[in-house]
């Protein structure tokens, strides 16, 4: 199963003319494709699948997503592993 994991903007840059952005996981930090939603800000949730941003969503549901999550067991994705 597929699955779009909510994020947080935190900064917002152009990679080879890419809008691209570096996205909070809940504490987790990834770099992700912003094409598919230019006009986002930094501060806003996007859903996230594969390093896409593919819409912007609220803070409320996001925090849903990440409890629906959690209580089925699927936030270890997440996680980095322990060097």
């Amino acid at each position: 199963m597929c699955l779009g994991i909510p994020g947080k903007v935190v900064r917002t840059f152009r990679e080879h003319d890419v809008l691209m952005g570096k996205v909070d996981f809940g504490g987790v930090f990834k770099q992700v494709c912003l094409e598919h939603v230019p006009d986002v800000q930094v501060g806003q949730y996007v859903l996230v699948h594969v390093g896409f941003a593919l819409s912007k969503i609220d803070e409320d549901e996001a925090q849903q997503v990440f409890k629906f999550l959690d209580r089925m067991k699927q936030l270890d994705e997440l996680q980095v592993p322990a060097p």
